[in-house]
């Protein structure tokens, strides 16, 4: 197949899941045309090294991208972000008249919405079938981030995302999503049932893999001797990072809480742990892709949180299968898809959201644990990985989507 890949993050940004697509693709023997811009996030500032400019193309083991220019943006600014997913859309679609010429099918990796500009256009002018890979629902993920207007205009603009993402929706051949709740949803939306199919996004597994416990990682994450609970990622708003910190202050001598990341919310995050006085919480910052699968090992489980949403109980967030894939035990704090994985796989202790009560009885039951039973969890737990969320898994499914969107295009 010759497949166009359209994306508005590539590699070498952290969203790696296009970029392992297109690799995968390519070793399979398909010819992969990527249309991306220049690495920015999660800053909104072009990398150093990097040049916005028209003519940039790049060929790598079978991968060709081509790069145009955008506006970089990645703060609370909603009319910013909006420029950078308007400038993209625009750039793209003029560059994929010519660079896209002759693809069969086109994949595009969504957030934000806009990416499909493009593909829609091949669509209307030369009949090219497209698979949207959904991440995130519209307009939900923009009105829970707090970006959008309130009032009137609000409203209006929940409006305009609803209609415009039912519109992407019908005009694509196939619709993958990561969660079962999540097809559900668009099912609920008037998406073609036999459009969808669940695709688990997978962790790079470069990184992510289960490594042994070593004295340097256990000193790096503080690891005292006793249970020690560990929360890696985005210290966003929808993670309920308050909730985990309240819950450890309730129970100082049952565990440590340590976190590791950054975020919009990492600054609320070390007020509230100061205001509590929570010895037992302590804050890394980010650290190096390459170091994580260590302070893994370093930890006793890994915490995944996600506050309690509707729309968030068809998100299964990353963080779980960098988890899984490293042989972690879990602690959830979360409902629907994620949680059930979790609870069904054997892989971890589940607990309701935006509840620190029981988070906090959570924690005390994790540290009566035994060693060996914990250990099992983190065992089913990559094994949970490997057969259901592996990149392996995932590019088969996506495969398969393409050459059945070609199919029913030449139909």
């Amino acid at each position: 197949m010759r497949i166009g890949l359209i994306s508005q993050w590539y590699p070498p940004e952290s969203t790696f899941v296009p970029g392992q697509l297109a690799a995968e693709l390519a070793r399979r023997g398909h010819e992969v045309r990527v249309l991306t811009t220049f690495p920015s996030l999660p800053l909104g500032r072009t990398y150093p090294g990097w040049r916005q400019r028209w003519n940039h193309q790049a060929t790598n083991r079978g991968v060709t991208v081509r790069r145009v220019p955008a506006y970089p943006s990645h703060d609370r600014s909603g009319l910013r972000r909006a420029a950078s997913y308007l400038s993209f859309a625009a750039t793209s679609t003029v560059a994929a008249l010519r660079y896209l010429r002759g693809v069969d099918a086109i994949y595009v990796y969504h957030p934000p919405p806009t990416s499909y500009v493009p593909a829609g256009l091949l669509r209307t002018l030369r009949g090219v079938p497209a698979v949207l890979h959904v991440q995130d629902l519209w307009p939900e993920s923009v009105t829970a981030s707090g970006m959008a207007p309130s009032g009137l205009a609000g409203r209006a603009l929940d409006v305009i995302l609803s209609g415009t993402m039912r519109r992407i929706y019908r005009r694509c051949a196939g619709v993958a999503v990561i969660a079962p709740a999540m097809a559900e949803q668009l099912v609920e939306r008037g998406v073609d049932p036999s459009a969808l199919r669940t695709v688990f996004n997978w962790t790079d597994e470069v990184l992510f893999r289960p490594v042994p416990a070593t004295d340097e990682a256990r000193a790096t994450i503080g690891h005292r001797g006793r249970t020690t609970v560990m929360f890696a990622g985005n210290l966003g708003l929808l993670q309920g990072v308050d909730v985990a910190i309240r819950a450890a202050a309730a129970v100082p001598d049952a565990v440590d809480l340590v976190f590791v990341g950054t975020g919009l919310g990492a600054e609320q995050a070390r007020k509230l742990a100061d205001e509590l006085g929570a010895g037992n919480v302590r804050f890394l910052g980010q650290r190096p892709a390459a170091e994580m699968a260590e302070l893994y090992g370093a930890a006793d489980y890994q915490l995944v949180m996600l506050r309690d949403l509707p729309w968030l109980r068809g998100t299964v967030p990353s963080k779980l299968q960098a988890a899984l894939a490293c042989g972690a035990p879990i602690l959830m704090s979360a409902d629907g898809d994620a949680a059930r994985l979790v609870e069904t796989g054997g892989a971890g202790l589940v607990c309701p959201p935006d509840d620190w009560r029981a988070l906090a009885e959570q924690f005390t039951a994790a540290a009566r644990v035994p060693t060996d039973q914990r250990l099992a969890m983190g065992r089913r737990g990559r094994e949970l990985y490997l057969d259901r969320m592996s990149l392996r898994v995932g590019v088969d499914q996506l495969e398969d989507m393409l050459a059945k969107a070609i199919i029913r295009g030449r139909a």
